[in-house]
């Protein structure tokens, strides 16, 4: 949602890289491209004139002025700035002091609030919490009913005791569900209730009704991330009309231009706490401002892409796997079952593509990562259940005729079969240099990262001592100056200054060297 935003402003700081300091045309020029970049996002353009005069007015003070590398700190600044647009501090939900917390879901028709019921029960059960879903949308068709199924594949429970489609009392549902959670012992309940097409006064007293009934511990104002502009209108109308205490995108992988999410928290004064990233029921996570900033940047979110590891990877089979491949054997006890293991982990995690989109500087790439075949992935997972398990554990003895039949099994071509144990054959020696401690190869010098120490031992050489001049009256005075920087340093003074001269360091080097 973000790309066209990124490319321009990874466009715009380009042009200030290499430059010693930067002059007012400069700093003009860098705020008027990200003027442009923001208002072609859709951001909102009171957002944007505040943004601007932000970075422009710590642009021309003194942190710039005095960096060691102006062009940096105005990205920095960027950040921040963007940061704070976005919300500053990430918002944690707000939980009650006896339970059941009460979440109330408000928002237009079509911006996805039964389906985000679901997924914030899925997420809040990841928690250890025990949520109900309660369905107060008697207005729309069948909506009663897909919040039953979504509930279902969420694996929570869910308060419907009314058919909906235009029958019952939502506001009477709303309170019966408070009762029926305490019975049930859900310590929280998330109320799904009705939209419109656009805000009306039916709407907003339901909303207000329920509201009042149930007096929820949290409003979450849910909005379609790809609506736009319309999207702070309709977060104003509803924060007048109702009242809500945070807000959560829905959509957000969509292809619309984003700037709504950057103008929200700005205008309505309240934060973004969650987002929805994809169709899935785990496709949603708590709203990180300062992570959010980093991917537009395209500085990564290495945070995230931790946490979502440590959520799939078992502690116990990477430290197993870790020992196979730093074992005296060379590596050779990791077969193509521990392989196959290690690489549906990882799609547990999610789309290959979003995850190399985490890392920083992806972006430069970002054709070649959406161009990237998923199903890869399932074929190679395919070649290697077709083997034996004796082949899977000694990759070595699998000849042509072994090959022929994986392939068939497989259903891909032979060479797909060769080129899967050539690779494997490659990354494990390569794996198992680096868990001993050998590093990447052809990159020597590095911790971790070079060859073996008997590699290193050969890339050392004899250092030549210093040639002297063969001119006596050249070397004569090579002599002079030589003693003269010995006598300056033992007596504290700093080469390439006149004795006695204080020698101060630049105020920037003071604040890094603490």
């Amino acid at each position: 949602m973000f790309d066209t935003l990124s490319d321009r402003l990874a466009a715009t700081f380009k042009n200030l890289r290499g430059k010693g300091r930067l002059s007012e045309a400069d700093i003009d020029a860098t705020a008027r491209e990200i003027r442009i970049a923001l208002l072609e996002a859709d951001v909102a353009l009171p957002v944007v004139r505040s943004f601007i005069a932000n970075v422009k007015e710590r642009a021309r003070g003194v942190e710039v002025s005095q960096a060691l590398n102006p062009a940096q700190q105005v990205v920095k600044i960027v950040n921040e700035e963007l940061i704070a647009i976005l919300g500053g501090e990430t918002r944690r939900l707000r939980f009650a002091k006896t339970a059941p917390t009460v979440i109330m879901l408000a928002g237009l028709q079509g911006a996805g609030k039964t389906t985000l019921a679901g997924k914030l029960g899925v997420w809040l059960k990841g928690q250890g919490h025990s949520p109900l879903l309660v369905a107060c949308d008697l207005q729309r068709p069948n909506a009663v009913n897909q919040l039953s199924v979504v509930a279902d594949r969420a694996g929570v429970a869910v308060y419907a005791p009314e058919p909906g489609n235009g029958v019952g009392d939502p506001v009477q549902v709303a309170k019966d569900s408070i009762e029926y959670a305490k019975n049930k012992v859900h310590d929280i309940v998330v109320v799904d209730t009705a939209g419109r097409l656009g805000i009306d006064q039916e709407l907003m007293q339901q909303a207000a009704d329920i509201r009042d009934a149930v007096s929820p511990d949290e409003i979450l104002f849910v909005v379609d991330a790809m609506i736009g502009q319309d999207a702070v209108n309709t977060a104003e109308a509803f924060r007048d009309g109702v009242g809500f205490d945070g807000v959560v995108l829905s959509k957000l992988d969509g292809d619309a231009r984003g700037g709504a999410a950057l103008s929200i928290a700005h205008v309505t004064g309240k934060q973004i706490m969650f987002a929805s990233n994809g169709e899935k029921l785990e496709d949603f996570d708590a709203f990180h401002p300062d992570r959010m900033a980093s991917r537009i940047l395209d500085m990564g979110d290495l945070l995230t892409l931790i946490e979502q590891a440590e959520k799939t990877f078992s502690q116990e089979e990477a430290a197993k796997m870790a020992s196979k491949l730093a074992s005296s054997k060379g590596g050779k006890d990791f077969t193509l079952d521990d392989f196959l293991a290690q690489m549906e982990q990882v799609r547990k995690m999610g789309s290959i593509s979003k995850l190399l989109g985490m890392l920083p500087g992806m972006g430069q790439i970002k054709d070649q990562i959406n161009n990237i075949d998923e199903r890869d992935v399932d074929r190679t997972a395919a070649i290697i259940k077709s083997m034996t398990p004796k082949e899977r554990a000694e990759p070595t003895i699998i000849n042509g005729s072994r090959r022929a039949r994986i392939a068939k099994g497989s259903g891909v071509e032979v060479s797909a079969v060769k080129n899967l144990v050539e690779r494997f054959f490659e990354a494990r020696k390569m794996m198992s240099k680096m868990a001993q401690g050998g590093g990447m190869p052809g990159m020597p010098g590095m911790p971790g990262m070079g060859g073996g120490p008997g590699r290193q031992k050969k890339q050392v050489k004899q250092a030549k001592g210093k040639r002297k001049s063969g001119n006596p009256m050249k070397r004569k005075a090579e002599e002079q100056a030589a003693a003269a920087r010995r006598e300056q340093a033992a007596q504290g003074g700093v080469p390439g200054l006149p004795a006695g001269q204080d020698f101060e360091l630049p105020d920037e080097f003071k604040k890094f060297m603490g």
